[in-house]
């Protein structure tokens, strides 16, 4: 094979020549094969996918929990009003979206083998202590310190996988990432069921008290654990050899990926952030972003909704909220493999789940049968999960010919402003609106049809922009 650029810019990775050498003008005298290539990758799969994935599936219990710990009692106990129970929400959001742009200024310029575990492990220890809150000035102080280490995490987690995977493996990554939180969506109600009914009154503690106690016991082991796995960047992980490193740094390169070397400069924090918020690419993100988590906030009221749907019995309620996950999964899964086989389509992939969730959710307004109502509510959420998956793998692959410390504040930026939506969210669906909750069904309904408006823009501005036609 010629060394030419011309020779490289038309390799396909995935082909079948086994002893194919690649050539990089970004990395003059490096070679490797595309078996070398696709070795690499599964050692980046390997270390960074099953370790990130469980981080995420407990960050997401813990974050969530919240939601079966009120109908199992928690409530009554500290004597919530729904506006009281709206305040915990919202405080955790707070923080959660205040911190996520300083995390990821420090995150890049760290390793995240050690960052990460290292909140990980704090916010694990104050989900133990949410177990011994009396009151509620209590509760709302445990959730803005959980907000503020938590925050860290998943817009880490964004830009640690935009930093190591080409644009057009990048959905399929994503899509594994997200269906933590769906899982964990699922496994949390059959926990907090097992947990709630099973443990109540073991050693003189309410079952929701042990709640709290299982899972952020199991978010601080899985931390330690973390920490001998996780992936730094290609510059600098210590998991692979020097040959392995270049070889990553390259490979991203010829994809349109910026990445540097070790001894490269950094980018100031004031001018990576100035260039970041004056892209408009980040504020369509933020817009669309927000759109979809904003819609997604209905994950905190399954147990509730589901409760109101005509399961009175809590321990059914939870268990009932299980197939609402499983259908998300298979969808956010399937969405995630074809949305990589035509990367240049997925802002209109995700105006399509938009628009399918909206049908719904203007059904679910005109529709009063229990059974239909439900059936509903698993079909809204496995559009609006496909969404949030694909919406990140379409912001980070955009992302990628920025430079590093940029791409972290915008990635950030994305995750926080889009996490914003989940304040007033958190107000969607007061008791005194059920069994209907017109209200929040009738907001989610502008939410998501101003989100398919944006994901069509976004797909043709961003296609005219990069004139690549896949991006």
């Amino acid at each position: 094979m010629s060394s030419t650029p011309q020779s490289f810019e038309t390799h396909n990775i995935d082909a079948k020549v086994m002893d194919t050498t690649k050539h990089l003008e970004v990395a003059p005298g490096l070679q490797w094969t595309s078996e070398e290539e696709r070795k690499l990758l599964r050692k980046i799969d390997l270390y960074l996918l099953p370790t990130i994935w469980l981080m995420y599936l407990l960050s997401y219990m813990d974050r969530t929990n919240i939601g079966n710990a009120k109908i199992a009692g928690m409530a009554d106990d500290l004597k919530l009003d729904s506006n009281q129970y709206s305040v915990s929400l919202v405080v955790f959001f707070v923080t959660y979206v205040v911190f996520e742009p300083p995390s990821n200024m420090v995150l890049v310029r760290t390793r995240p083998s050690i960052y990460l575990p290292v909140i990980m492990t704090i916010w694990g220890a104050l989900t133990c202590c949410m177990a011994a809150v009396q009151d509620y000035s209590h509760l709302v102080i445990l959730r803005v310190f959980v907000g503020v280490f938590e925050s860290g995490f998943a817009p880490g987690i964004l830009l640690i996988i935009s930093s190591w995977y080409q644009r057009e493996e990048q959905s399929k990554r994503f899509a594994v990432y997200i269906s933590a939180a769906i899982l964990s969506g699922a496994f949390g109600g059959l926990l907090a069921g097992s947990i709630t009914s099973g443990l109540d009154g073991a050693h003189g503690l309410r079952g929701w008290r042990w709640l709290f106690i299982v899972e952020g016991a199991a978010t601080v082991g899985w931390a330690v654990i973390s920490g001998f796995l996780l992936l730094d960047f290609p510059a600098n992980t210590k998991r692979f050899t020097d040959r392995e490193r270049a070889i990553a740094i390259a490979r991203l390169q010829e994809g349109g990926v910026v990445t540097r070397s070790q001894d490269e400069p950094r980018l100031g924090k004031r001018k990576s952030f100035l260039v970041a918020i004056k892209d408009w690419r980040t504020i369509g993100f933020i817009l669309g972003y927000m759109a979809i988590v904003g819609s997604s906030t209905l994950s905190y009221f399954y147990p509730t909704l589901v409760h109101g749907l005509g399961y009175t019995s809590t321990v059914q309620a939870q268990y009932m909220t299980v197939p609402i996950y499983a259908v998300a999964f298979v969808c956010t899964a399937v969405t995630g493999y074809f949305a990589d086989r035509i990367p240049q389509h997925r802002g209109l992939i995700i105006a399509c789940w938009l628009t399918f969730s909206l049908i719904t959710s203007i059904l679910v307004c005109v529709l009063y049968n229990f059974t239909a109502r439900y059936i509903l509510l698993v079909l809204m959420a496995a559009g609006l999960w496909a969404s949030n998956a694909i919406s990140l793998s379409f912001a980070g692959a955009t992302f990628g010919a920025l430079h590093p410390e940029v791409r972290a504040i915008a990635l950030a930026l994305v995750n926080a402003m889009g996490n914003l939506a989940q304040i007033y969210g958190a107000y969607l669906f007061p008791s005194d609106d059920s069994p209907k909750y017109l209200m929040g069904f009738g907001v989610i309904s502008g939410m998501l049809g101003l989100g398919v408006v944006i994901y069509v823009v976004m797909h043709v501005l961003t296609r005219r922009k990069e004139g690549l036609g896949w991006i």
